[in-house]
Order: C-alpha cells, then structure tokens, then sequence
C-alpha cells in the first residue's frame, strides 16, 4: 500500500506541522561577562568619550595650581606688595586756592595700597570742606601716585559783607568772603523803591535778577561792569566803566538783551546810556 504523501511528509515534523510559518532564527545572544552585568549601550552620537591618561590627569591638575598661584600673586602684588603703596598727591587746577588747602582738605590716606585709596570719598571731602570748588577729580597714577584735578568757581558778581564782599557765581551759589572786591566783577546794590514788586518778589529774588542779568552780560562787557543796581525785579541797570550804563530791565530774555546790547554798542559806540529793556527795539542815548 502506498503511503500518504503531502506537506510534511518525510520531514519528521509530525501531525499540525501542515500550514505552520517558520519563525526566523533568534540571534544568538552574547555572554554576559562574570559579574551578572551585560553590555553597556554605545555613546551616542556625536559625543565621544573622553578617557584622561593620568599624564593628563598631572597636566590638569599642575596648570589648577599655576592659575591659583597666579591670582594669589596678583592680589598680594595689588594688595600687599610695597611697589604698589600710596605715596604722593601731586594737586592741580588751583587759582585762588593754595596747593596745601587742597591737599589738607583731601585728606589722601598714604602709605597703603593705591587701589585701596577711595577717590569718590577724597572728592566728598574736597567739595564740603571748600565751597569755592565747583569741582574736582580724583583718579589714581600707577604706580604710586593719587592725581587731584579742582574747579574753581567764578565769581559773576560780590555782595557787600560788612567790610567785606560775598562772590557769588553765576548759579547763584555764594561760595567765599573776600576782603576786596575782585578786579572786573560787579557789585550788587539793591536799592528798591518800596514798589508792589519789592513786596511780592522780596530781596531774596531780587538779588537773584540781579546776579542772573551778572551771568547774561555779553564777553564784549567782561571786566567792565562796575554795578548792578536792582530797584524793583523790572528795573535792573547795570552801571560800566567810563561812565556808561545799561537799562537791562527784568531778568527774563538775557540771552535776547546780550545779543542786541552787543548789535547796539557797536553801532552807537560813543552813547552814554543803553537800554535793551525790550531788546526787540533797543535804544541809545547820549554821546
């Protein structure tokens, strides 16, 4: 009798063998090394593992301390060397002022270090101690010097003091007593006449026009105002060498009354009397 033939016949694979898919092979799994742990996962890409022979280990660690070694040296070369000591002032821009008043005044801490001396509190003391400042720099010059640079004010006009006379600058600011009356600075006189502008405006204010019209007077006039007489805050005259004088009027518009007394005097150089109280329509008198 003939046997069956068919789908699995002579393979061995026996019955429901018909119809089955084969399975691909598994790979074949790799040993784990002794110690249970299996393969560690590859880097990923783009970072490469970096291992530190320990050559390079020592180089790392040597160029750590030179950089500390360094710092430190700075900071003690900075800070406690000798070389770097706060030695000398050297002091400028004094007219009226006398080098040891600034320098007293300033009050420079030496002997320490340079970069130690505080230049912002050196400026504090120089601008309360002597109001005739109108500023000052202080910076420090390697490697052993601190530089002080002052401003002065310039007195615009003086007020009568007892004997003495006030400069005040054209900010208002009244600064220094002085025993005379510097040369070319205008004295302020307030005469006021008792007029409502007298009592709404005060002296205060008044003497304020007056050194305000101080301040506006052109360059041409510099050293030749002699007076600046205020008799109410419209009435402001400022009196010039050579018997001259201006009617300046209110303080408002100095600018405008600068430009047109300069026009003025230079067409009517021989007048006795100016007035650029309106300074859109000056006028001279007198010859």
């Amino acid at each position: 009798m003939t046997g069956v033939t068919g789908p699995g016949a002579g393979t061995g694979a026996g019955p429901g063998a018909a119809g089955r898919t084969e399975r691909p092979a598994r790979p074949e799994r790799q040993a784990r090394p002794a110690g249970g742990s299996g393969p560690r996962p590859p880097a990923a890409p783009g970072a490469p593992r970096v291992r530190l022979t320990p050559a390079g280990r020592r180089r790392i660690l040597a160029a750590l301390l030179a950089l500390t070694l360094l710092a430190g040296g700075g900071t003690w070369l900075v800070y406690g060397s000798p070389w770097l000591r706060a030695r000398k002032v050297s002091i400028s821009g004094m007219e009226v002022l006398t080098e040891q008043q600034v320098r007293r005044a300033a009050a420079v801490p030496l002997g320490g270090a340079l970069v130690s001396v505080d230049t912002g509190a050196v400026r504090k003391r120089l601008l309360k101690a002597l109001p005739r400042l109108k500023d000052a720099t202080v910076r420090r010059s390697w490697p052993h010097t601190v530089r002080v640079e002052v401003t002065e004010r310039t007195p615009s006009a003086v007020l009568k003091n007892g004997r003495g006379f006030t400069e005040v600058d054209r900010e208002g600011v009244r600064f220094a007593t002085v025993d005379r009356r510097p040369r070319g600075v205008p004295v302020v006189e307030l005469t006021p006449d008792q007029t409502a502008s007298f009592r709404h405006f005060g002296t205060k204010r008044l003497l304020q026009a007056a050194i305000t019209v101080a301040g506006a007077l052109p360059e041409s006039l510099a050293g030749q105002a002699t007076v600046i007489r205020v008799r109410s805050y419209d009435a402001v005259t400022v009196e010039l060498t050579g018997g001259r004088d201006v009617m300046w009027g209110s303080q408002d518009g100095g600018a405008a009354k600068a430009a047109a007394l300069t026009a003025l005097m230079k067409a009517e150089p021989k007048a006795d009397h100016y007035d650029v109280s309106a300074p859109t329509a000056p006028a001279a008198s007198g010859s």
